[in-house]
């Protein structure tokens, strides 16, 4: 006779719940900012400010992002670490910073032959360095938050498609803080940013994609062409004249919040998630899922 396995603990089940993880997911992977900052903030008042050490404060806040998310998912939800991986991370880190590159190339096109857009001039190289250090730094922090912890929990607990739109909002409201915001910024951000990078998730179900394009959307924006990115305003490459009605041009809080911006990265996203669900990577809820396991 074939002996039932004992219940678990309400302890265990929670610890199962990826609904319950959101909260610890968040907390230990919150602190890699608050940690960097505190360190970051000794070394300034040691040797001041610097570009030099704006990289290695970036350098230092990813480091501890990603090496808080491991910890998280080894020792907290006890799973194989999978999100970074190296095989084939370059490739798909490159594929992810081609797209982040090319739509907001394409879009500041869009503004450039609406006439809200002028090339008056050039800044040194020197001045990509604080521009890099700030793509790495949020590109990496954001999406271990937003992607690996909020993101994936939720779709392991909802589904794909709630998990899609519970953080894109999030994602768009966590700029409505951000200088020279507004609720259609966080709008906009929350269709065009929070749709693409949790659709570029789905397919890949690794974090390196999702990276490379956040890093390469807002490194372009200001690196490249000289536009504040979600309100903040960085010297780039080029010294550009920004003007024009808001909806063409985003305003003070940068091309993100424009019109252009927002159709055309919202389309690319729809078809990610199109790509995602061709592909099977849409996931049901938890309770389905468990009732098919069961049934099956």
């Amino acid at each position: 006779m074939t002996e039932r396995a004992a219940p678990s603990s309400l302890w265990t089940r929670l610890m199962r719940h990826p609904g319950f993880l959101l909260l610890p997911g968040f907390g230990i992977v919150a602190l890699a900012p608050l940690i960097s900052g505190t360190i970051s903030g000794f070394l300034r008042a040691a040797w001041g400010r610097s570009d030099a050490l704006s990289l290695l404060s970036a350098v230092l806040v990813a480091a501890l992002s990603v090496l808080a998310y491991w910890v998280f998912v080894r020792f907290v939800e006890k799973r194989p670490f999978t999100d970074f991986t190296l095989p084939g991370a370059a490739r798909e880190w490159g594929f992810g910073a081609l797209v982040g590159f090319g739509l907001m190339t394409a879009v500041v096109g869009v503004i450039a032959a609406g006439g809200g857009y002028a090339v008056e001039g050039t800044h040194p190289v020197k001045v990509l360095v604080p521009v890099f250090a700030m793509a790495l730094g949020s590109g990496v922090v954001e999406e271990v938050m937003v992607r690996g912890v909020i993101f994936r929990l939720l779709e392991a607990w909802l589904g794909s498609w709630a998990a899609i739109a519970l953080s894109a909002a999030f994602f768009g409201l966590a700029h409505i803080a951000n200088p020279n915001a507004s609720l259609w910024a966080a709008i906009a951000i929350a269709l065009e940013a929070g749709i693409l990078l949790g659709a570029v998730y789905m397919v890949t179900r690794r974090l390196w994609a999702a990276i490379g394009l956040h890093m390469a959307w807002n490194f372009t924006q200001t690196g490249l062409y000289g536009v504040a990115v979600s309100g903040l305003s960085m010297d780039g490459l080029i010294d550009a004249r920004i003007s024009g009605p808001e909806w063409l041009t985003g305003g003070a809080f940068g091309a993100e919040a424009s019109v252009p911006a927002t159709l055309l990265c919202t389309m690319v996203g729809l078809w990610f998630l199109w790509r995602a669900y061709k592909t099977g990577q849409v996931l049901p809820p938890r309770r389905i899922a468990l009732r098919e396991a069961v049934e099956g």
